[in-house]
């Protein structure tokens, strides 16, 4: 496991309070700490993916390693900094007193790192070519809010459009390895906990038809592992720090073994 530097708990952000005009009385609404604020916001975007139903997985598509498979992309989204989440804690109140009572864990995953996943792009490349496809690498990390949002009713397709890389790239389809969080998860029952924290990826990779928007492969990634032993040892928190790196080797086999023949 690669050498981090971890940090100590920070103190909350002081409350400006000399804006008040002459005589105005002092604001006494409540407010989150900095940290359960991004909570709140987390837990909203969280809220609002629970809207949509879950893609389903997709097989790889029987006619993909055939002669006529040709070029095909391989991309990888930007990936998110490692953050922890408190799925069950889901009111500010509750937010705010998870965050407070995990701000030393939360510190310790701000400072690692998800660049293990970075040589996946290329080791794909190798395992499509060995297939007797034509890989292109695309090196920019894709920015997902840049591909414009796909509303269709039909089954498999992409919920984004990336026909935008057909042209430059010349390619016919695209695979993309997208995560769309990692870190550290614990579970609340309001302003409990439930059980011990663990090391978390959540994401997917799949295949584009850039022509259709189908979706000839869709791998959901839902990877957790628990610390082995004690998890609680501030401030560096070795033991979730393994698992969490073990999360990121375990993704690369999923995604990556999908493609061995």
């Amino acid at each position: 496991m690669a050498n981090h530097k971890f940090e100590g708990v920070r103190a909350p952000t002081p409350t400006i309070a000399s804006a008040r005009a002459p005589g105005t009385p002092p604001d006494t609404t409540p407010r989150l700490p900095g940290a359960a604020r991004a909570g709140a916001a987390l837990m909203a975007l969280v809220l609002a993916g629970c809207a949509a139903p879950p893609q389903a997985p997709v097989a790889l598509a029987g006619d993909l390693f055939t002669p006529t498979g040709g070029r095909i992309g391989v991309a990888m989204a930007e990936l998110p900094k490692p953050d922890t989440g408190f799925p069950g804690a889901s009111c500010l109140l509750c937010i705010g007193v998870a965050a407070m009572a995990n701000s030393a864990l939360t510190d310790a995953v701000r400072t690692w790192s998800a660049d293990e996943l970075l040589p996946l792009k290329a080791d794909l490349v190798k395992a499509l070519r060995a297939r007797g496809l034509e890989p292109v690498l695309i090196d920019t990390p894709l920015s997902m809010a840049s591909f414009a949002e796909r509303s269709s009713p039909e089954p498999n397709t992409a919920k984004r459009d990336f026909s935008a890389l057909r042209q430059p790239n010349q390619i016919d389809r695209v695979l993309v390895v997208q995560v769309d969080s990692l870190g550290v998860m614990r579970n609340y029952a309001s302003y409990v906990p439930t059980g011990a924290p663990r090391a978390a990826l959540r994401g997917a990779a799949y295949i584009v038809e850039l022509g259709s928007h189908k979706l000839s492969w869709y791998l959901p990634l839902a990877i957790d592992r628990v610390a082995d032993g004690t998890w609680d040892e501030p401030p560096k928190f070795p033991g979730l720090a393994n698992a969490y790196y073990q999360v990121l080797e375990s993704t690369k086999d999923q995604v990556g073994g999908a493609f061995k023949p």
